[in-house]
């Protein structure tokens, strides 16, 4: 898809783009704040047992973990 410059194009030409993204927002399907939020919920609660960010990363699985102390003699 080529790259337009908005600046380079006609007054016509920005609002034939601005009416084409209209267009095309409008066929999109909208859903319920309440619902989507309802959903997100469930969806975050389902997972929640296998979620790093909640359980933390185990000792043995841990990447980052140090693999030994340095000795200074």
């Amino acid at each position: 898809m080529p790259v337009i410059n908005v600046e380079d194009l006609t007054d016509k030409d920005k609002a034939l783009m601005e009416v084409n993204q209209l267009k095309t927002e409008v066929k999109l399907q909208r859903w319920l704040t309440s619902k989507c939020c309802e959903e997100l919920k469930d969806y975050i609660q389902a997972g929640v047992d296998d979620d790093t960010l909640v359980k933390g990363i185990s000792e043995e699985k841990n990447p980052f973990k140090e693999k030994g102390g340095c000795v200074l003699c």
